[in-house]
């Protein structure tokens, strides 16, 4: 038998052989470590992209923002109270007006026509009031040998009548008056003249729009948020809104929460049937809520147009912000993986179930009737008394 190899090594050989083996478990264990420090590495970066993809996903469904907003606007639509041809138009398109500003002039001449007719027809029955009084009393002095019962009952109706018939033409002079008026068709409301398609020498009809003007005092935001995020949002939470095309945001605060929003399984089908539409069981479509958004402050240089798109976040009204930043995005993440688990939480007292509010309601100035003349004032001295002559009025 054939001895070991290692009886005929020497010292420093074996040495050698040692410090090799050494040497090959040393990058072994390296090469373990390596190995294990990627595979910790790898699976931090795991946990870290799933993390931030539950936060990330929680955020986009349940964070009270949305792309979906809209610059909304009152629009007064003005139409006249008489008709006639437009003699004069004082406004251009994109003018701005203010409230009581002459739009258009109808031509006046057919109504001052109209209001001279009642004011000599209203002078006439004055004057038919005033002699049928003056009658009617001195019939009622009269002994019974000069008249009788009936005499002084017929001539007392007259004068009642009479004075129903002048009552009747003060009012058509008092209509003739505010329809006068009425040829100058003002703006009701502050804001700008818009789609003006009208020119002079049209036909303005009684009742029919012919001119809108946009009320700058009444801009404000619709927010069609998701029924998911309803539970975050507050009335009375502040809000950043944003258009497309400019950096600043508008500031605001929720105003409302629309109470109803169509239902399309509410409609009758065939013979009033109701017609429920089909839907999948795993696939259920978030319904949109209109939300409005008061407008606290718009910067500098950034206009109001309605219907222009906005993208808001609500911020609640109550948050502290004097924290650090690194204390709000531990908190946030805190927040956003509990809306994980458990849902996300409602707020009490955000939305009540009543409200009690009542807006502030809205008035528009309208045409009184002028304090009607007497009789006397129409016809001075024409019946001064039942002894005394009238006096010439020649």
């Amino acid at each position: 038998m054939n001895a070991p190899v290692s009886i005929y090594l020497t010292e420093a050989e074996r040495a050698v052989i040692a410090e090799r083996g050494a040497s090959g478990t040393r990058k072994r264990v390296a090469r373990w470590m390596a190995a294990a420090g990627r595979g910790m590495a790898t699976l931090g970066a795991i946990s870290l992209a799933l993390l931030m993809a539950l936060v990330t996903w929680d955020y986009y469904v349940t964070a009270p923002w949305t792309r979906d907003g809209r610059v909304r606007v009152q629009v007064a639509s003005v139409a006249p109270q008489v008709s006639g041809q437009i003699t004069e138009l004082r406004v251009g398109d994109n003018q701005y007006v203010h409230q009581g500003d002459v739009l258009y002039v109808i031509d006046p001449f057919d109504f001052e026509v109209a209001l001279r007719e009642d004011k000599a027809q209203a002078q006439q029955r004055a004057a038919d009031l005033q002699v049928k009084e003056v009658q009617s009393e001195r019939r009622q002095r009269l002994s019974s040998l000069a008249t009788t019962p009936e005499e002084q009952q017929t001539s007392a109706g007259a004068a009642v009548q009479a004075k129903a018939v002048f009552e009747a033409a003060q009012q058509q002079v008092a209509q003739a008056e505010i329809n006068l008026r009425r040829t100058q068709v003002r703006s009701p409301v502050n804001g700008y003249v818009t789609n003006l398609m009208m020119r002079v020498g049209d036909f303005a009809h009684e009742g029919a729009t012919n001119i809108s003007v946009i009320d700058t005092d009444s801009y404000w935001i619709d927010g069609y948020f998701e029924e998911t995020k309803l539970a975050r949002i507050c009335i009375g939470d502040r809000v950043e809104a944003k258009l497309m095309g400019y950096a600043q945001p508008i500031l605001g605060h929720v105003a409302t929460v629309t109470r109803g929003i169509g239902v399309s399984d509410a409609a009758s089908g065939t013979q009033g049937l109701p017609n429920p539409n089909p839907v999948y069981t795993w696939v259920r479509l978030a319904q949109r809520v209109p939300v409005r958004i008061a407008i606290d402050s718009v910067p500098p240089g950034i206009p109001l147009v309605s219907g222009m798109s906005t993208t808001l976040t609500i911020e609640d009204a109550g948050a502290a912000d004097d924290r650090p930043w690194l204390d709000r995005a531990v908190a946030e993440i805190e927040t956003r993986l509990f809306d994980v688990l458990d849902g996300p939480p409602a707020r009490p007292g955000c939305i009540p179930a009543t409200t009690t509010e009542r807006a502030t309601p809205a008035t528009l100035p309208v045409d009184e009737q002028k304090s009607v003349p007497t009789p006397e004032q129409i016809n001075p001295g024409l019946a001064p008394g039942m002894s005394a002559s009238p006096r010439n009025r020649s």
